[in-house]
This record gives C-alpha cells, structure tokens and sequence, in this order.
C-alpha cells in the first residue's frame, strides 16, 4: 500500500483553528454522549499487531477534533465531535447548517465552538444532505420549532422524511441488535477492540431528534439561494441513502459531497442490515457531480472524513470512487456471467490493482468482500443455484450431523485448536461454528471459535469486519450482559411515521397464531389529516387500505393525529382514550383489546451466536407502542 502518500494528513490537519479544552461531550443529566479521548492510544505513535496497518491508518485521520475553516471565511467544520461532521456556510446575516450530526448535545457544542471563535451569528437554514440519523439526529442542538415557525429553513432532498423513518422500522429491533456487532456496541475501545467506525471513530450517544423539513429538493438539479448563498443541490437517490444529495457552490467553487464520496469505499451491503443499494447507480451520480461540478471546484467536502484541496486533486478522488464502484458493479457480474456464485465471489473478486493503490479506493466502511456478495444478491438473490442450499437445514439441525461424523467434540477441539495454532483461522471456524451450534453449552468449544475470531478481526481492514467478528467474540466469552442498550429512535422519529407506515408496523407485529380465530374489520379516521382507512384482519393476517371506508365495519375510530401519536409513543393507551372519550368510537369496542393481544413486542436481547444467553434487554410498552426502533445511524 502506498504508505508514502501522506496527502490524506496534509489535508485533515489543514485550516484547523480552535481545539476545545474538553475530550468528553455530556447530556444534561451527566452521561457521556461523546468521548474522543478514549481513542488517544491511537496517538501514542505505536505500530499495533492488532490492527490492520491500513486500518490504523484510517483510524488515525479520524482523529480530527476541532474547528477547521476550509474556506477563508466562508466555510467552517467541526470534526470528531460525532461519527459524521457538522459543516457552516457563513451567508450575508448567519450560519448555513449542513448535517447537525447525530445528538443534540455534540451539535450544540459544536455551534458554541464554532460562534465562540468567529463570532456568533444566527442560524437562517439547516440542511439534510440524506436520510440517515447522524445527518439530522442532532438538529434540535442548533435550531428549535420556534426559529422554523420564525423563518429558519429546514432543506431535505425528496423523500426524506418517509425514508428517514422507514428504512429502520419495519426491521428495526434486528437491525439495533446486528448493530452490536457492527458497530462494536460492547467492545471496548483499546487496539483489541474498537478502534474506528471507517467515517468517524464512533457513534455519539445523546438526545435525537427530527425537525421535519420546510422545503424539499425535487428535482434532479435545483438552484436555491439562501441567505445570499447560491447554491446547486444534485438529488442522487439510491446512493448511499435512498434519499441523498449533493451540493455545489459555484460562487465558492466548493463542492459539497454528502456521504456519496468520503475517505473509503462505502457499503453496497451495510452488515447492520438494509436494502442492498446499487453501485453502478452509485458510480453513475459522481460520474455526473465530476461532469457537472469538477470540472472547475477547487474544494470538495463532505459529511465524513475530510476535505480535499485543488482541482486535480478532487478530480484524482472523484474519478477513484467513481471507477471502484463501477468496477465492482461490473467485475461482479462479468464472474457471476461466468458461474462465479454469491458464495464463491469474495474469495476471486479483486479490486483492479490500479485502484488498490489509492487510499480512496480503500474499503473501510464497505469490505471487498461483502459488498461483492452484496452486487450477486442484488441481481440474482441469494441462492447459488445449488439446490442442497435451497432449502437447507437451519444449522442446529445440521451441526450435530456433522459433529457426529467427526466423533464428538473432543476430535474436533483438538483438529481446532491446531488450525489456530498454525494459523488457518477459516478453515477453524468451519469445524468449530457446527460443535458450537451442536453443543452451545461447551464453552470450551465458544472460547476456542472466539480465539479464532479474534485473529481474524485483527485482520481485516473494514471496522465493520473487524467489530463483526471481535463483537461474536465478546459474547461467545461473555454471553449477552444483562442491562446492555444501544440509542435508539426517538420520539420525534416515531411521531414522524405516516399513519400508513405505523399500520405496516402493526403487522409485522401481529402473531399469527395469537390472532388465528380473529376476524374484523376497523373504520379509522383521522379528521385533522384528512385521513380515512379500512382496517382489516382476515386469516391472521393485518392489512389496511388508505381512502376507505367499510360499510359493514364491525369498529370506526376517529381521534386527531396529536392523539394518535401518544399512542405511538407509549404515553397513552387507545383503549383508555376510548374510555374517556379522548377517541370516539362507534361497534365493537373490544375489538381494540383483541388486537392489541395479538401484538408481540421485540426484544434486542435474542442470540446472534448459540449459547450466549437471550436476555430481556427492551422494557416493556404500552398497547400498540414499541419501543426501540433502530437508529439508522448509516452505513
């Protein structure tokens, strides 16, 4: 790798004009929602054996911490007070907001910094560059609904806000607990734990929030002048975000990269769970932003990592992440065309040896590895047309078969723990993850699996990668701690779901077997939206049709949307808003309770690997409320 090339450094360390006194951001009631210092190992100018020499690299670039001014006067940073960067563009009267980070608490001290150094001006406009929490999750840090009600701008690309809520609804408890592991939620923070999230060190852990968007970008190029600032805003939907833009700022010639171009190759398949995106679509869009806007920017910066100076320079970046996204796109698919399948790709998929040797071209947040079995499933799913691996055998089925065959545990400790010994890392994980699913009490078979673990983690160069497997680790070692939690959505996210949206959550919920002899329908109506829906559960299943009304309901409900969103949020219980007449109805009141009992409530606290020990980890909720859906804090 081309360790000589220190222009990454040049450019991180560049405009840099105030360091805080602090290393710790805290919430009012004295918790830590920010903790930069705990990562100062990385400083120490020590060469880990326990980290990938590339990935101590990265870890070290995202130890940015202060106030940079990356444009004379005109545009400022504030990096590694969160996992994502807070950007102001200075207009004729106040500050620009792009992205407010993920808290409250991160946001609003990065604005001190910030109004501390320069002179305090007031906030005229935020924007939201895409749909993910650590974009828009610390917003209320900067501005409050009293200075949107007064004229402050709240600028989105279309379809924000239904993305924004979605893409970690529906799945969301799974998604929170796949987060343990990807972002190394129990890991401690040493160079044998974690050690960097590839677009910032960490996720901040305070207050989030959601102020919804006043003006939406809708077209494919939209020019917009706020404040005086001219400014070109390029939707890229189904990028890195489903909703995404970019922004250029052709008086400035400053080109605003959002989280589409940063200092690694993202995920196609973020391993925390989401939709598959599209890299060829993905290569596209900054193939049009290098037409559109490189060709004369003469800064480029983004929502991560750190700017990049000179045209040729942007130019030099722009074309890497451009070509590494098309390549993989298109060498994927040239082998899947050959019979290479999803369970083979990552072991013959290889980045060209051209892109290999740029660090832009690195995979950090992304692996090779994953996202090439990512493009396969995209296209093709993810069977690779064997038809043993069909319709398998869940693997606590399927291990003890094999650990019968290899004569019990003991061989296989044994043939373990001298593919350890010498190294071969996968081919021990092979043998030991079937005892462990045989035999998920044997702690001696979960030690030896984590030994094996580990060494691979030391190994990888994603943060992904790397806490995935230390993660497994941890709990094969140390099972699931009781009274471990991870931030979640909170209620302005909740409040934010269209009705239709809480509906479809309602039914993923529903148990089947709880509501096999169910059968009614439910008038809804929401007066103040305008809103009327059937409500309908047939062979243990609910479904709901929007602009509806059943003549035959066997309930009608009708309660304003402020009402119902208490109920979303756990504060109040339909059936009580029934009973005091909050919620009028007409039929069949019971109707609700019976409902109600068919809803399951999910818990974070389900094994990821057998034998480490479910815990209840999610309190319980009122009614048809459930707490903890997941933080789409990126990826």
């Amino acid at each position: 790798m081309p360790f000589d090339d220190e222009r990454d450094f040049e450019e991180s360390r560049k405009g840099l004009i105030a360091v805080p006194e602090y290393r710790q951001i805290k919430t009012e009631d004295g918790t830590v929602a920010w903790d930069i210092g705990s990562y100062d190992y990385l400083l120490e100018g020590k060469e880990f054996d326990s980290i990938h020499p590339s990935l101590q690299r990265q870890a070290i670039l995202n130890m940015n911490f202060g106030l940079y001014e990356i444009l004379d006067d005109s545009i400022y940073q504030v990096r590694g007070f969160d996992l994502s960067n807070i950007t102001f563009i200075r207009g004729d009267t106040g500050w620009i907001i792009f992205d407010p980070l993920a808290s409250k608490e991160t946001a609003a001290a990065a604005l001190k910094l910030l109004n501390d150094t320069v002179g305090e001006l007031p906030v005229k406009a935020v924007v939201y560059s895409h749909s993910h929490a650590d974009h828009y999750g610390g917003v209320r840090g900067v501005i409050t609904d009293e200075d949107v009600a007064n004229g402050v701008e709240v600028i989105a690309p279309e379809g924000f806000m239904e993305h924004a809520v979605s893409e970690n609804v529906y799945a969301g408890n799974v998604m929170n607990r796949r987060l343990f592991f990807q972002y190394g939620v129990l890991l401690p923070r040493s160079p044998f734990g974690h050690v960097d999230q590839s677009i910032g060190k960490n996720i901040s852990a305070g207050t989030t929030g959601l102020i919804e968007p006043t003006r939406y970008v809708s077209d494919a190029y939209e020019e917009i002048i706020v404040d005086g600032v001219r400014m070109i805003f390029q939707n890229t939907p189904g990028t890195e975000a489903p909703a995404e833009m970019n922004t250029y700022f052709p008086d400035l010639k400053a080109f605003w990269a959002a989280e589409n171009i940063t200092g690694t190759i993202h995920n196609i398949y973020t391993l925390r769970g989401a939709l598959v995106r599209d890299a060829l679509s993905w290569s596209k869009h900054v193939n049009d932003a290098l037409y559109k806007f490189g060709q004369d920017a003469e800064l480029m910066f983004a929502s991560h990592s750190w700017p990049r100076y000179g045209n040729e320079r942007i130019q030099e970046v722009m074309r890497a992440q451009r070509d590494t996204y098309a390549n993989l796109n298109n060498g994927v698919l040239n082998l899947a065309n050959k019979g290479v399948t999803i369970n083979q790709i990552h072991n013959v998929y290889d980045v060209p040896e051209s892109l290999q040797q740029q660090w832009a071209a690195r995979s950090y947040h992304g692996s090779v590895e994953h996202n090439s079995r990512a493009v396969i499933n995209r296209y093709l799913g993810y069977w690779d047309a064997n038809p043993t691996t069909l319709t398998p055998l869940s693997p606590e089925d399927s291990a003890p078969l094999f650990v019968e065959m290899m004569g019990g545990a003991e061989p296989i400790l044994s043939k373990g723990q001298e593919l350890v010994d010498t190294g071969k890392y996968l081919e021990a994980t092979e043998i030991l993850n079937k005892l462990v699913y045989a035999e998920p009490q044997n702690q001696a078979a979960k030690d030896l699996l984590a030994d094996a673990f580990e060494q691979i983690g030391y190994q990888k160069e994603s943060p992904s990668v790397r806490n995935s497997f230390l993660g497994a680790a941890f709990e094969l070692r140390n099972g699931i701690p009781q009274g471990a939690t991870i931030e979640t959505t909170g209620p302005d996210t909740i409040k934010a779901m269209q009705t239709t949206m809480w509906l479809d959550f309602l039914a993923i919920r529903v148990n089947s077997a709880k509501a096999a002899d169910m059968e009614f329908t439910i008038n809804l109506s929401i007066p103040d939206r305008d809103e009327n829906i059937v409500v309908e559960m047939s062979n243990a299943t609910l479904t709901h049709i929007v602009d509806q009304v059943a003549e035959d309901a066997d309930l009608s409900i009708s309660l304003s949307r402020t009402d119902l969103e208490k109920v979303m949020t756990g504060e109040r219980r339909l059936t009580e808003m029934l009973a005091d007449g909050t919620a009028q109805s007409e039929g069949n009141a019971e109707i609700v309770a019976q409902l109600a009992s068919t809803l399951d409530q999910f818990d974070l606290g389900f094994e990821l690997m057998p034998g480490t020990g479910a815990q209840d980890l999610t309190p319980p909720a009122n009614d048809f409320a459930q707490p903890g859906l997941a933080n789409s804090s990126g990826g």
